[in-house]
């Protein structure tokens, strides 16, 4: 919050009669507003008046997407056998008891898309992450959602 006051005089457009109230450019900075930017006017009952920007509300402007995709690795394994008997090698890892020996992530495939409401997503934020179900749904789309503009602190 900054604790700084200007005062400033409202205008009249002399053509179309309407009031402008003109900021300074060191106002601009700020108070961190731009111009089209809404503001907010906020009677202090002392014949002063205080004004806010009004966030805009991203919801209105955004929409979630769910973006389904499988991963895909190459994996080898090293399997010991009998001479002649090399299809065995094949059902040691076939039953889960081989040693990896080296894997190579491949990549994401996507399988599909689609646009849900926010109830959905955090539906299926609590489904898929059940040991998070009790977060507030601030706290799981910090966490789990990527918001417009942001990365993954692991992307590339």
């Amino acid at each position: 919050m900054i604790d700084k006051t200007w005062t400033v005089n409202v205008e009249e457009d002399e053509q179309t009669g309407d009031l402008i109230l003109p900021l300074s450019d060191e106002i601009l900075e700020q108070c961190d507003f731009a111009v089209g930017d809404n503001i907010e006017w906020i009677d202090r009952g002392d014949g002063s008046w205080e004004i806010r920007k009004v966030e805009k509300d991203k919801e209105t402007e955004c929409e979630w997407v769910l973006v389904e995709c499988t991963a895909t690795y190459r994996m080898r394994y090293m399997v010991e056998v009998p001479k002649g008997k090399a299809e065995w090698a094949l059902d040691t890892v076939t039953m889960n008891e081989a040693k990896e020996f080296s894997q190579e992530y491949l990549g994401e495939q996507i399988i599909s898309h689609r646009v849900v409401t926010k109830e959905e997503a955090l539906e299926l934020c609590d489904e898929d992450n059940s040991y998070c179900s009790s977060w507030t749904d601030k706290l799981k789309i910090e966490n789990f959602f990527t918001k417009e503009g942001e990365k993954a602190e692991y992307s590339k």
